[in-house]
């Protein structure tokens, strides 16, 4: 549902600016409106869905869990295939939205003889539900571009998701988060940028289901779904070595928070949660003595 609701806001807002343009229609989306498009499913992702599963909207961060929270990975399995499904299901949905649009959109393409170029590009329908690149682009720069932008995503996500910083509460870590995403899109996207493999898949799946195999997006789909699974990785272990301190004190919001999920949990004789916090050994400890 999280990342159905993340897809949902910015694949929608997707399809107004490239329909937009595509059908000469003023003022029907900008990039500016798609990072915020982004950044609000961001954060009513987080809002509806962080105290179920801690904000597993993202592959890297589940498997991340795995690598260093002991998440099991036959659960994190299952996370996975369940980001993608709904990032799927969201950008099937859009295409039924914006249909009759999507289809005008396409007969404007073969009148003027640019649907082989333009179909399956980012100005294309295609490019609504796929991410692709722009022809010519050099996927070395585009690999840097991505990997750049989710360690910083991920790094992100790992200082507003500790319990111990007092800037980042459960009322601000969603928008903070959420702004980090609408920077990248804002500032990278034009490069190329996935920034979540649950998203690129989903949405490719969706595109090959539409449109078949020519949207299937070369060379680039693998670097798309896969490059922001090292990066997040990375992210998670500078942020440890560098900024993460086992001696802070956690703030009494998260406290709050993690000790009502340990009630919870407890309630449906689930035992104790695994969480995907970035906190130390001694820190889950205390969290679970005060819970």
């Amino acid at each position: 549902t999280g990342t159905f609701l993340y897809t949902f806001a910015g694949a929608g807002a997707t399809a107004t600016y490239v329909l937009g343009n595509i059908l000469e229609l003023p003022g029907l989306g900008s990039l500016l409106q798609i990072g915020i498009a982004y950044a609000v499913g961001i954060a009513l992702a987080l809002a509806v869905c962080f105290p179920t599963s801690y904000g597993q909207f993202n592959p890297a961060i589940t498997i991340h869990a795995v690598v260093f929270h002991k998440l099991p990975p036959l659960k994190a399995l299952r996370y996975i295939i369940a980001q993608i499904f709904g990032s799927y299901i969201a950008c099937l949905l859009i295409y039924i939205q914006y249909k009759q649009l999507i289809h005008a959109a396409i007969g404007v393409l073969q009148e003027k003889g640019t649907y082989d170029t333009a179909m399956f590009t980012s100005a294309g329908p295609g490019g609504i539900f796929g991410l692709y690149v722009n022809p010519g682009s050099d996927l070395g720069y585009v690999l840097l571009n991505e990997f750049i932008c989710d360690f910083v995503l991920g790094l992100v996500i790992f200082a507003c998701t500790e319990p111990g910083n007092p800037i980042s509460t459960p009322s601000t870590m969603p928008w903070l988060i959420a702004l980090a995403y609408g920077v990248v899109v804002w500032g990278y996207s034009p490069i190329g940028l996935a920034a979540n493999a649950a998203r690129d898949l989903g949405g490719r799946f969706a595109a090959l289901t539409l449109f078949g195999k020519a949207a299937s997006g070369g060379n680039y789909a693998a670097l798309a779904a896969l490059t922001n699974i090292p990066a997040t990785l990375l992210a998670g272990v500078f942020y440890e070595l560098v900024f993460n301190d086992s001696t802070r004190t956690i703030h009494p919001e998260w406290e709050r928070l993690i000790a009502a999920r340990h009630a919870e949990l407890e309630r449906k004789e689930h035992g104790p949660p695994t969480t995907s916090f970035n906190v130390s050994d001694p820190s889950v400890e205390k969290i679970s003595d005060n819970a």
